[in-house]
């Protein structure tokens, strides 16, 4: 009988959508919830059958039964909980990004090498639908060789929490970074990226950035491609949107400018021309163990009115694969996709990026204990 690994889920907003898929996990499950709001923490306990709550995250860490943290809290949080848990001899699931600022980074990367523990950001791009039907067809060989990368995630974030506003728009970018590394299997090397218009003042002034877009070029490690990416959190009128564009020699990916209208695929008819077509994204629920392959529709997992989850369709089904990567790491005593050195990698690029459009453009290189 395989280990079985006991969790504790650390925020019960977006969080709460995957205790369902650990409960049918084989080899795991969540046996603690953590959540400073009393009443909440009691009515998701309830809910979800779990008897063990906690309002301290400090009791959390000093269950000698749990063996693993999956972090849902406020961005600020996910830096300082990932190290205390690490420390305390937990592995870490967290929510993206990895954190805020590069020492953060760096001191995630250091403590999981010094404590052995695994450490796995929780990145639903890479493991939604759209990414696995591209990555699907890039290994087949079918989009030729990578000319190009692109990706967009214009969110407006009025109505979300009040912290969102000290948020600059690329210190929230993994959604669009980890896509255009990910496909490839490969890391930034260094970016230059640009500010473009002005948020409102409130804004500028609770977050320190005036920039109303921020659009980077990323330069791929040990490669001839570069990658696009573009954020916006406030003041820019666009339906949310999180997007990836690939384009081959064989053929190309675009993501559709409307959202729940098809995708698109060009293909390369030599001598004619480029023939494009509306396609349909396939499920990959069948990558999954049988008993949470469901999950992979949003129905299934919990009736949510988190916006994240709202706006972002579910996730692309990612959720189960996220769970699955992260678990069989653990069994297999292997890093999960993304480790800390690449999570720490995708979240430099977004702080970096914000550091070249302060400086006008300028070239940055991305810090060397992001690059093993």
């Amino acid at each position: 009988m395989p280990q079985g690994f006991k969790g504790a889920m650390i925020g019960l907003g977006f969080g709460a959508e995957f205790i369902p898929i650990y409960s049918e996990y084989p080899g795991a499950e969540i046996t603690a919830l953590c959540r400073r709001n009393e009443e909440e923490l009691k009515k998701s306990g309830d809910e979800f059958g779990i008897d063990k709550r906690y309002t301290s995250y400090d009791e959390v860490l000093s269950d000698p039964d749990i063996d693993f943290v999956h972090i849902n809290s406020p961005i600020p949080d996910h830096a300082w909980m990932s190290l205390k848990a690490m420390d305390a001899g937990k592995h870490v699931m967290c929510t993206v990004p990895m954190a805020t600022n590069i020492d953060e980074c760096r001191q995630i990367v250091e403590k999981a090498k010094e404590t052995g523990r695994k450490y796995m950001m929780a990145e639903t791009v890479v493991y939604s639908r759209e990414f696995l039907f591209i990555k699907d067809m890039y290994e087949k060989g079918e989009l030729g060789k990578i000319q190009h990368l692109a990706a967009s995630h214009p969110q407006d974030m009025d109505g979300w929490p009040s912290y969102w506003e000290a948020m600059i728009p690329m210190h929230y970018a993994t959604h669009v970074v980890s896509p255009c590394l990910g496909l490839m299997n490969t890391l930034a090397e260094s970016v230059s990226c640009f500010g473009s218009g002005a948020v409102r003042k409130d804004i500028a002034k609770k977050s320190g950035n005036s920039f109303a877009v921020e659009s980077c070029h990323i330069k791929l490690k040990d490669s001839d491609v570069a990658a696009h990416i573009w954020r916006f959190l406030y003041d820019v009128a666009r339906q949310y949107r999180e997007s990836f564009d690939v384009y081959g020699t064989k053929k190309s990916f675009e993501w559709t400018l409307v959202e729940n209208e098809p995708h698109v695929i060009h293909t390369a008819k030599k001598p004619e021309h480029e023939i494009p077509e509306k396609i349909e994204i396939p499920d990959f629920a069948h990558l999954l163990p049988e008993p949470i392959q469901r999950f992979t529709l949003p129905a299934q997992i919990h009736d949510s009115e988190h916006l994240s989850f709202i706006q972002g369709g579910g996730h692309g089904g990612s959720h189960p694969h996220m769970v699955h990567e992260f678990i069989s790491a653990l069994k297999e005593d292997r890093d999960p996709w993304p480790n800390a050195v690449t999570a720490a990698n995708w979240t430099c690029v977004g702080i970096c990026a914000h550091d070249s459009a302060v400086k006008g453009g300028e070239i940055v290189r991305l810090p060397d204990f992001t690059q093993a």
